[in-house]
């Protein structure tokens, strides 16, 4: 009957993109581990399913069959590491780190804005796991670009992330 969680705040750049810290939005850097065994969970699946670290809080609530505080805004993944459920509940996963950097991820594509100097980098995930080509001065991906901006600002307003980057990025 016992559960055991393993993960970690998220990982260091160690150089990565020229970044020796983790205040960034490159996937080595914010995906982190995510371990999870007990009862129901089949050993050696892994699961690239998107979820994030806060909801280990609410995975360790369901495990406990307590009830979620309504001021938890993360989900259990219990379901999902047990194989009953085969889609995250989260389409994509939305980054901010102050007011310098914000990020939305697909499947596909991620996208970073660095509001305070006007900047945006688009990767191709699928096709560029390490994000090695910014596609975003490629004019055929301007669409991409718009989609996932109107994506990223509802993303934005559900987390209540206040920094207006429509200014900036109009």
């Amino acid at each position: 009957n016992t559960y055991i969680i393993f993960t970690a705040d998220h990982g260091l750049a160690v150089g990565d993109h020229g970044f020796m810290g983790k205040q960034n939005m490159y996937d080595r850097s914010i995906r982190v581990p995510f371990i999870i065994t007990g009862k129901g969970i089949h050993k050696g699946v892994i699961n690239d399913e998107f979820i994030y670290l806060q909801d280990a809080m609410a995975t360790s609530l369901d495990i406990a069959k307590a009830i979620k505080p309504d001021h938890i805004d993360f989900n259990s993944v219990l379901s999902l590491a047990k194989g009953k459920q085969k889609k995250s509940c989260y389409k994509e996963i939305y980054g901010a780190y102050l007011k310098n950097q914000r990020m939305i991820r697909s499947k596909e594509f991620k996208m970073i804005l660095y509001p305070t100097i006007g900047k945006i980098r688009l990767y191709n995930i699928k096709n560029d796991p390490d994000e090695m080509v910014d596609l975003a001065e490629n004019l055929a991906y301007r669409n991409i670009i718009k989609k996932l901006f109107k994506q990223f600002l509802k993303l934005q307003k559900e987390t209540g992330d206040l920094l207006d980057v429509t200014k900036t990025y109009s």
